[in-house]
């Protein structure tokens, strides 16, 4: 029996092409290709979502809905906020969730309320809602290992028209961001569409707080900025998760944040809206695994 000779890297390439070893096959690539998740993983640590953990997440985001409209039913003057927490969190329970905000990073509630100037983060208090206020309420729950995240700004009784042009302003922008999130398109074409709109508008978006991947974590890459310049950022592949939760200002853009460490409020005192989905990219487009009218 002959023993195959090994190539020497000037031996004739065996595939029959006519070149050394060396400057043929030698140079080729033969290595596993690397598949998308894979790539999207090892470059931006991006995780693609497959078809189990998108139901997974489509159903805590109906729990999620279910919950906001237990909160609707108390939304009218002299509701505190402190009451939205104990409805989120006794009815998330009930229902075999988890509200994720609690005790995230020390936060003290279940839920999210910011009132007015309140960009995010408002932490529930004895609180009563006011006729003409407007609040944010930021529902995230965890259901078997799953998040889904979404919030929504109401107004309480007769909003001034000031109040009800920013929230129908915010929605908006919440709309065109969904429009830019299709495969091919860039994470900056969201911002970009969010932030061309809603300056148009006369209104400001702010930029310290982004939407964020979601779904087998509170927060995962990538982050999705409200502004930015179209073809820039990450490229829009199918199977991602991420939030769109544009955060407009009335007056300037600039935010502080109190000494509870967690509550963000207008600089100018201006009032804030917020609307926030969560998405998943499609073949063709985005679905809303958190839907509601826009």
């Amino acid at each position: 029996m002959t023993r195959n000779k090994k190539i020497g890297r000037n031996d004739p390439c065996p595939c029959g092409s006519g070149l050394k070893y060396k400057q043929c096959c030698m140079r080729k690539n033969t290595a596993p290709v690397e598949s998308l998740a894979e790539q999207y993983l090892r470059k931006h640590k991006i995780r693609l979502k497959s078809p189990k953990d998108i139901a997974g997440i489509r159903a805590c985001g109906e729990l999620v809905m279910a919950t906001f409209e237990e909160v609707k039913n108390i939304l009218v003057p002299g509701t505190t906020t402190n009451e939205i927490n104990t409805v989120v969190h006794e009815f998330t329970v009930k229902h075999g969730g988890i509200p994720a905000p609690l005790n995230y990073n020390g936060f003290p509630k279940s839920v999210c309320t910011s009132v007015n100037d309140v960009v995010c983060h408002g932490i529930p208090s004895d609180y009563a809602l006011k006729d003409g206020d407007i609040v944010d309420v930021d529902i995230t729950t965890i259901l078997n290992g799953y998040y889904a995240d979404c919030n929504q700004t109401f107004c309480i009784g007769t909003p001034s028209d000031e109040a009800r042009q920013l929230v129908a302003i915010t929605r908006e922008s919440l709309k065109r961001g969904k429009a830019m999130a299709k495969p091919g398109n860039h994470i900056g074409d969201i911002g970009w569409a969010i932030q061309h709109y809603a300056e148009s508008q006369g209104c400001s978006v702010v930029r310290e707080l982004v939407g964020h991947g979601v779904g087998l974590a509170f927060h995962e890459p990538p982050e999705v900025p409200h502004f930015g310049k179209r073809g820039y950022g990450v490229k829009i592949v199918p199977g991602m998760v991420f939030t769109i939760e544009p955060m407009i200002n009335q007056g300037a853009r600039h935010v502080r944040t109190l000494d509870d460490h967690w509550t963000v409020v207008t600089k100018d005192g201006s009032l804030s809206a917020q609307f926030e989905q969560t998405f998943v990219i499609t073949e063709d487009g985005c679905e809303s695994l958190t839907p509601f009218d826009l």
